[in-house]
């Protein structure tokens, strides 16, 4: 005789629940932005029903937000952003997917999503290279620092490379700024503002750094 294969039972609200992607990110001064897609996969051997909630439904339009899913199957959900505007920039805000059995209304499992609206993807990305920038610096002052010998009777002064850095620092300063046609300097060596702010940042760390030795 053949013995019927029992299915585990389920608890409730402990099946893993499979989203992607876990961030939503939209940019106000992007519309190809205020459009994204939430991926749910089912990889168990059963039928699952889903719900999409938010905590301010008032800003978003969730195409399907209930449906159900084949076993080992997956589907998207798309969810648009309606109410761009500044006074909602860095407000994050979350979606909360439940799941359940087509048989059941408890909620096997659930997953949230957070969504943030951002004014600009060019000003995210400057903030990033900075950010970037200042941490590498940081780390490469810390470590020059922490591997110079400690039985110094006499201040050695500053590093090579902290002298080179200083050096490659001034000179970005004194080259032209970009829009200078007056400049006799060829186009390629002009710097815009933003590089020359890194560099006028970056010396004055240096100067710090050559003080403190």
């Amino acid at each position: 005789m053949h013995q019927q294969k029992r299915q585990p039972e389920l608890v409730e609200g402990n099946l893993p629940v499979f989203v992607f992607p876990t961030e939503l990110i939209f940019y106000a001064d992007d519309q190809s932005t205020h459009k994204q897609v939430l991926t749910l996969y089912n990889p168990y051997e059963f039928a699952l029903k889903f719900k999409v909630l938010c905590t301010t439904p008032n800003k978003y339009v969730v195409v399907d937000a209930a449906g159900a899913v084949k076993p080992q199957c997956c589907v998207d959900i798309v969810i648009r952003h309606r109410d761009v505007r500044s006074c909602h920039y860095g407000v994050t805000d979350k979606f909360r997917l439940q799941v359940s059995e087509q048989s059941q209304r408890k909620a096997l499992g659930r997953k949230e999503v957070v969504a943030t609206l951002l004014p600009s993807a060019k000003e995210q990305q400057k903030e990033e290279e900075e950010k970037r920038i200042k941490e590498h610096l940081t780390e490469s002052l810390f470590f020059e620092q922490s591997f110079q010998p400690e039985n110094r009777t006499v201040s050695s002064g500053p590093s090579l490379l902290t002298v080179f850095l200083g050096v490659v620092c001034i000179a970005a300063l004194m080259l032209p700024t970009l829009g200078d046609v007056e400049s006799l300097v060829p186009l390629y060596l002009h710097l815009s503002v933003n590089q020359k702010l890194v560099a006028a940042y970056i010396l004055g760390l240096i100067t710090m750094a050559i003080l403190r030795t």
